[in-house]
C-alpha cells in the first residue's frame, strides 16, 4: 500500500500537538508540592510573618556608686528584739490628714532581723487603714544614704524612704527653708520616685521624677499569622490612670514591614503600603471611661503624639475598636505616658491586647512588668548622695537623677514611712496584711 504523505504528515502533526496537549494535562494533574500546599493554606488563613515584637528603648543609667570612697558612720540592721525599736526611732501614733491610713507603733514590727511596717485594715484615729512609720531620733548632714527594702506588694501604698526636720514639720516659721529629701516614695510594682522639697510656711515646690525599669513609652507586635476579625480590644490592670497616645492597627502586609519608629507621628508613611485601620472611615472606637471631659478617646487615632485619651482612674481600662466589616489584622503598635522634658511618666505596667475570633476573645499581644520587675517580690538598695552642692539619687548603686543643692543644709531625720495614697494607684482590699520590709538603712560619710 502506498502511503499518502499529503495526508500522513498533517495527521502525524496534529496527532503530535494533541501528545503534546495531553502531556501537559498530565502533569497539572501530579499532586502539589509542599511548598505551593503551605502556600494555599497560608492564603487561606491570612499574611504570615516572622513575629517581631519590639519597644521604644530608653537610655540606661551608666554611673555607679562607688562604695570605697565612704566610711560607714551609722547603721540599722533590725536584728535586736522588737522592743528595742525605740533605742534609735519613734513612732508616729496619730494620723495625718493627707494620708488615708493612721499610723501606730503597733504596725511596726521587728522580727528576724527585719523591720515590717504594715498596712491593715481596721479603724482606727478616725481611718479605715492602720500603717507604720518611723524616724530617728537622732540627725543627720552630707554623706550617703542606703536602705535595702522591699514594697509592700499593692497598689495604692507609698513605700518610703526619706529625709525631713522632725523639729520644724512642714509648718515652718523660722527663717529659710525646711527640706525634705526623698530618696524614693514607692509605688507597687515597681515605680521609683526621687523628691526634693522645700517646705515654707506650710507649702512647698515638688520636683518629683519617677523611674521606672522594664517599662516603655511605645511597644508594637507584628503578628506571625495575620488575624481576620471585626474586633479589636486593648485592657489593661495598670494601678491609675494613663495616657494612650496614639493607638495603630495596620492591615496585614505580605511584606510584612511595618512602622519602627513607634514614637514619630508620621508613622503611617514611614513604610509604602501601610493602612491604619483605626483611622478607617467606618471604625467605632469605645473606651472604659475617661479621666475628666478634657480627654476625648477620639484622640488616639488623630494622628498627633500630642494628644491623649485619659482612662478612668480606676477598674480595668480598656479601648475597643469595631469595624462593620471583617478586616485582616497585621500589626499593632501604641505609645503611651507623658513626657517632661527627657523622662516619661505614668507607663503602663501590664496590657493586654485582643482579636474577636469565632465567637470569643483571644490574645495577639500583651506585656505584665510585675513578671519581671516587682519590687515587693525581692529586696533592692535605694540611695542618695546629699553634699553641699549636690543631691544624686541612685537605685541598686546605680545613679538615676542628680539635682543642685543650694538650701538643703540642716541636719534631718531619717524617716522610714509605709502609707497610703489616693495618687499611688487603686486602693482595694488586697492591701490588706501587707507590708514594707526593711532588712536595713546606713548613712555614710566621705572619706577624707
Amino acid at each position: 500500500m502506498k502511503l499518502n504523505l499529503a495526508v500522513l504528515v498533517p495527521a502525524l502533526l496534529i496527532l503530535g500537538i494533541s501528545l503534546e496537549s495531553c502531556a501537559s494535562s498530565s502533569n497539572d494533574l501530579e499532586e502539589p508540592k509542599q511548598e505551593e500546599l503551605e502556600n494555599a493554606e497560608q492564603t487561606a488563613k491570612g499574611i504570615a510573618c516572622a513575629t517581631d515584637t519590639y519597644h521604644t528603648v530608653l537610655s540606661s543609667p551608666t554611673e555607679k556608686f562607688d562604695s570605697a570612697q565612704w566610711d560607714l558612720v551609722w547603721g540599722d540592721e533590725f536584728d535586736y528584739p522588737d522592743a528595742a525599736l525605740e533605742n534609735k526611732w519613734t513612732s508616729q501614733n496619730n494620723s495625718s490628714g493627707h494620708i488615708l491610713c493612721s499610723r501606730w507603733r503597733e504596725n511596726a514590727v521587728v522580727a528576724n532581723g527585719v523591720l515590717e511596717l504594715q498596712a491593715k485594715k481596721e479603724q482606727r484615729g478616725g481611718q479605715d487603714w492602720t500603717c507604720g512609720n518611723i524616724w530617728t531620733k537622732e540627725t543627720f548632714s552630707y554623706g550617703y544614704y542606703e536602705a535595702k527594702y522591699k514594697y509592700a506588694g499593692a497598689s495604692g501604698t507609698n513605700n518610703s524612704f526619706w529625709l525631713f526636720s522632725n523639729e520644724k514639720g512642714v509648718g515652718n516659721n523660722s527663717a529659710g527653708v525646711t527640706c525634705e529629701l526623698d530618696v524614693n516614695e514607692g509605688h507597687f510594682p515597681n515605680e521609683i520616685n526621687t523628691n526634693r522639697h522645700h517646705w515654707e510656711n506650710g507649702s512647698s515646690e515638688s520636683n518629683q521624677l519617677a523611674y521606672t525599669e522594664g517599662l516603655s513609652p511605645g511597644y508594637a507586635h507584628t503578628l506571625k499569622e495575620s488575624v481576620k476579625t471585626k474586633r479589636i480590644r486593648f485592657s489593661s490592670s495598670n494601678a491609675s490612670h494613663f495616657h494612650i497616645r496614639e493607638f495603630r492597627i495596620y492591615e496585614a502586609k505580605s511584606d510584612c514591614s511595618f512602622p519602627l519608629d513607634i514614637q514619630s507621628d508620621t508613622a503611617d508613611t514611614a513604610v509604602a503600603g501601610l493602612n491604619n485601620l483605626s483611622k478607617d472611615s467606618q471604625v467605632t472606637i469605645t473606651s472604659s471611661g475617661v479621666l475628666n471631659d478634657t480627654y476625648d478617646v477620639s484622640d488616639i487615632a488623630d494622628g498627633s503624639t500630642t494628644t491623649s485619651w485619659v482612662s478612668q482612674k480606676n477598674g480595668e481600662k480598656w479601648l475597643e475598636f469595631n469595624w462593620p466589616s471583617e478586616k485582616n489584622i497585621g500589626h499593632i503598635q501604641f505609645v503611651n505616658g507623658w513626657k517632661s522634658g527627657a523622662n516619661w511618666n505614668a507607663l503602663i505596667s501590664d496590657y493586654k491586647i485582643e482579636a474577636y475570633v469565632n465567637n470569643q476573645w483571644v490574645e495577639i499581644g500583651s506585656n505584665d512588668v510585675k513578671k519581671e520587675y516587682n519590687y515587693a517580690n525581692d529586696y533592692h538598695l535605694y540611695g542618695m548622695e546629699w553634699s553641699a552642692n549636690e543631691i544624686k539619687f541612685y537605685f541598686d548603686n546605680k545613679l538615676i537623677r542628680t539635682i543642685p543643692n543650694n538650701l538643703c543644709n540642716e541636719e534631718l531625720n531619717i524617716y522610714l514611712s509605709l502609707a497610703i495614697l489616693d495618687h499611688a494607684g487603686e486602693v482595694t482590699d488586697a492591701i490588706d496584711g501587707t507590708s514594707m520590709k526593711i532588712d536595713y538603712v546606713k548613712y555614710f560619710r566621705r572619706k577624707q
